[in-house]
Formats: C-alpha cells, structure tokens, sequence
C-alpha cells in the first residue's frame, strides 16, 4: 500500500488499511466490518448519529453566538440549478397558482378587495442543499441498523428512518473545515479551490484544523462542514458537470475517520460528498455505503459555505451554533434543507 500524496490528493490515506482498488468489493466488505454501528443506540434505533447531539451539546453550541450574524448555507432552488436529469432528478419548477395581476384585475372571487397569491415547487427532494436521510443508502441489501432494505424502504415511502424522525434534532455545534483554503498554498493555488478529483484523506482534514486553529477542534455531536471551493468554482463558470461529474471530495479512507470522531453529520459543497471519480474502478459512491448504512452517519450535499467562510477566515472562529432541520415529510429518505449559522 502506497501513503497519501498530500500535494495531490492522489494514493491512499495512512489510516486506511482496506483501500484494494483491485478488489472493491472486499474493501468495502472489510470497511464495513470494522466501521459499524449497529446496535450502538438499540435495535429500534433511527437516528443513528444524531444520537450525539443532546442538551447538553445544544448548550454548548448556544454558547457559541458571540455577533448574532447568520448565514445560510443554501444554494438557490430554482430552475437555473445543477441537476441535469439523471435519475429523473430534476431541478425545481415554482409556479404561481394566484398572482398580483389576479388581484388588479378582480379574479379572485374575494370581497372588499382583498387579493393575494399563492405558489406550488414541485422538484426532487435531492435536488439541491438537502440531507440524506437513514433510508437513502443500503449495503449489499441492508439499510441503517442492519435492517432489510426492503422492510425499511417500500413504495410507501421509508416506514422505519423516514426524514421525519430527525425533525427537530439537528441543531448543535457546526465546524467548519475549510479544505480549499487551507491546502490551497500547498497546491501552487490561491484561489481557495481544490481540483476536481482530488480526495481528502485524513491527513488533509488534520492539516486543515491546525491551520485553523483550535476552533476547529472536531468533537462528539459536531455537523462538520467542508469547503472544497468547488460550489465557488460552479457559480463562477457555470454548472458544467457538477451534478454527477469529476469533484473534489472526501476519500474511502475516511471511513475510520467519520467513525471514531463521533460527529453527527458533515456536509460538502458538493455533488456527491465523496471524490469524484470514486477510488475503486466501476464503483459508484462506496464510502456512502459505508457511511449510511453502516455508521447511520447523516451526509449534507450540495450546501454553500462561502459567505461563512469569508467571515471565518476573517476572524479565524471556525465554529458556531448550527441548525439544520429537514422537512418533516413523513417516509422520506432526503429533505431540502436552509442550514442556518449563528455566529
């Protein structure tokens, strides 16, 4: 096994015993194996590693708010999105049902002239900013808990780990890890982007919290989130591949990583949360079939992190009061989501 080559995110992780890339399936066998959370919490279990986040840690997060400045992480939902149609995902379509040109002109039917107007989105529930829930992923025929997939997820929708389970629990410390940054000057980069296909590994996300300093500490019950800069490349020169394509993005090799730090969720500014193209040939997202299924672990995609990084940089306080509720949308395996950071 070969060490990762930090100038370049190419090679394997130093904390990674099971990166075969002539053997994908054995990897991800032996992964799950030794990074696995079944049963932690019970076996009704749903929240996986939301479990992390209790009182206590909301007042640790609370404590946090020194400005009261906020920023939303969300990218737009609207129709000048990403998605290009893969997996019938598309982006959202708003519609106005009633209009204020209704109301000039006396079409509404109420009296005294009263007029106002409505409005209907219809689009995918991964379409943009949004959590993958519990039910969204499964590993060789087993959703999160070691349930059967099909027990779990039906055409009914998800009737154990549904989003709505996680309602009103996402609200805890957020860090954020600002790996285009950070690695920028190592890469010959100024501009705060990693390349395309450039995995994070460990290493990197260690390198990226001591520059940072100590409010980068990652800990039990944290939302991290990672800048790669290419959510800041895309709004720059247009969407081009980035639903699907070539992107930046954490290695199978953190697998050990996710699992032994106890976060309960990290979130990318990315597609796809993991490198793009995958480390193992003819794969498709392994280290979300470790993540999901097998460490309950919650994945935010396609989030915007840039207006908080500036403030960060500026200040060098990586941390903040995080919350980030789904819809209560009752079996769903996903939910667009407004994270919101206090500062």
């Amino acid at each position: 096994m070969t060490t990762q080559d930090t100038a370049t995110g190419t090679g394997e992780s130093t904390d990674s015993p099971v990166i075969r890339r002539e053997d994908p399936l054995g990897s991800i066998r032996a992964m799950a194996a030794a990074h696995n959370n079944w049963g932690r919490w019970g076996q009704d279990d749903v929240l996986g590693t939301l479990n992390f986040i209790d009182a206590a840690k909301r007042l640790e997060a609370a404590a946090l708010v020194k400005t009261g400045e906020a920023f939303s992480l969300s990218q737009p939902f609207d129709t000048n999105g990403p998605q290009k149609g893969w997996r019938r995902r598309t982006n959202p379509v708003h519609t106005m049902t009633d209009t204020g040109v209704d109301a000039e002109r006396g079409n509404q039917g109420f009296p005294h002239g009263f007029g106002g107007a409505d409005d209907v989105i219809a689009m995918p529930l991964q379409c943009s900013t949004q959590w993958d829930g519990l039910g969204h992923i499964f590993d060789r025929g087993k959703a999160w808990n070691g349930r059967s997939a099909g027990d779990v997820v039906t055409s009914e929708g998800d009737l154990v780990t549904g989003i709505e389970t996680a309602a009103a629990k996402i609200v805890t410390r957020g860090v954020l890890l600002d790996v285009g940054r950070a690695l920028g000057p190592g890469l010959g980069r100024n501009d705060g982007e990693l390349p395309d296909g450039f995995a994070i590994t460990p290493e990197h996300l260690a390198q990226t919290i001591e520059l940072q300093g100590p409010s980068s500490e990652v800990r039990r019950g944290d939302i991290v989130v990672i800048r790669t800069g290419q959510y800041t490349r895309v709004s720059r020169d247009g969407w081009g591949d980035y639903a699907g394509g070539s992107a930046p993005g954490l290695s199978f090799s953190t697998a050990p990583w996710l699992h032994r730090s106890e976060i309960a969720g990290i979130a990318t500014d990315t597609w796809g949360f993991e490198v793009r193209p995958n480390e193992f040939d003819g794969a498709f997202q392994p280290l979300h079939q470790i993540a999901i299924p097998n460490l309950g672990l919650f994945l935010g995609e396609m989030w915007d992190p840039d207006a908080l990084a500036e403030a960060c940089a500026a200040d060098s306080r990586y941390d903040f009061l995080l919350t980030a509720a789904p819809l209560p949308i009752t079996g769903a395996v996903g939910s667009p989501v407004n994270p919101i950071a206090v500062r």
